[in-house]
């Protein structure tokens, strides 16, 4: 009988130090696998790092013949760098990890369990996050609340990438083309059977975490808005409370004059008025663009990413397939 496969795709930009310190522990993982019956290997997306994460990637696929790399020709973001390893898994499960080492690549056997009972997507939910600051735990427990309430698909708390994905898991997200890429959200959109497995997080094993709060917040923004037209709602009903406010304090501002008179300049009224209502309107304004970017963006069809390197695996099985597969990827 064929061996079940296992792909762990590692996504990588500027991890140089971290992925010779991630590699023995992922090796380890790979002969456990191997003993258990399943074909297991490594594919390593570096996504236009240039610190010397390629040339580190190039030592370890030197000395690991399960050890598959994908370059991609710049910096795309690790949502397209994920996208762009898990393109590549044609056969058999595809297990996401970080470049980091936070989450555990100890645990994998536990993921695999689990498929092997029948679930096609089996994901870490985090009980802790050593490391992190008391700001970034905050505002990661905030965005997972908030976007449970205004999207309608299933995103899991305290879920990040950490997870296996079946065949037929990984079939239904390739079909998936859009632009702003919000991969939680994606895998929740897919749906099929799905499991959580708890465990802690650990620090960074070297470097440092490239998203400040600023990417964190754009990263935000992308959840919300391509999984839920929220905003755009709450910009409505905004703006019809403001619009009945005006219309009360007109009214109030015309009877006063026709009964008291109006003594006084209404300056500082006025302008108070006229401020807060052009407020409203360019915040709704900007959400109102924030969704018409995203239309532009799609409307435009460029690839996703573009390959600049490929190296197979010298492991027995079907990487000699994937050439062909990171060409299609790259345009469509």
């Amino acid at each position: 009988m064929t061996r079940p496969r296992l792909t762990i795709v590692i996504a990588a930009f500027d991890e140089a130090r971290a992925l010779p310190r991630l590699q023995p522990r992922l090796a380890a993982v790979l002969d456990g696998l191997d003993a258990d019956g399943i074909d297991a290997g490594v594919l390593y997306v570096d996504d236009g790092s240039g610190d010397g994460t390629w040339e580190a990637m190039e030592v370890i696929a030197a000395a690991d013949a399960r050890v598959s790399l994908l370059r991609l020709s710049r910096n795309f973001g690790k949502e397209v760098a994920l996208t762009a390893g898990l393109d590549q898994v044609t056969d058999g499960a595809a297990m996401i990890l970080d470049a980091d080492g936070q989450d555990p690549p100890e645990l994998i056997p536990q993921f695999v369990a689990r498929w092997r009972e029948g679930y096609d997507d089996v994901h870490g939910t985090r009980v802790s996050r050593a490391g992190e600051s008391w700001a970034k735990k905050a505002t990661a427990h905030a965005f997972y609340r908030v976007i449970q309430r205004l999207a309608k698909t299933p995103v899991p708390a305290d879920t990040g990438d950490y997870r296996l994905l079946s065949p037929r898991a990984l079939d239904a997200l390739r079909q998936i083309r859009e632009r702003h890429r919000f991969m939680k959200g994606l895998f929740g959109w897919i749906g099929f059977n799905r499991i959580a497995i708890p465990y802690e997080r650990h620090a960074r094993i070297a470097g440092r975490s490239k998203f400040g709060f600023w990417r964190l917040w754009n990263f935000a923004i992308d959840g919300v808005t391509s999984f839920s037209t929220a905003p755009l709602r709450l910009a409505t009903y905004v703006g019809l409370a403001t619009a009945c406010a005006a219309f009360v304090f007109a009214l109030w501002v015309v009877g006063k004059a026709m009964l008291y008179g109006d003594a006084v300049a209404g300056w500082p009224t006025m302008m108070a008025v006229i401020l807060f209502l052009g407020s409203v309107q360019l915040v709704a304004l900007g959400v109102i663009g924030e969704y018409l970017g995203r239309l532009y963006e799609e409307s435009k069809r460029r690839p996703l990413y573009l390959v600049r390197d490929w190296r197979s695996s010298r492991h027995p099985g079907p990487e000699g397939l994937h050439q062909e597969r990171v060409v299609t990827a790259a345009q469509g």
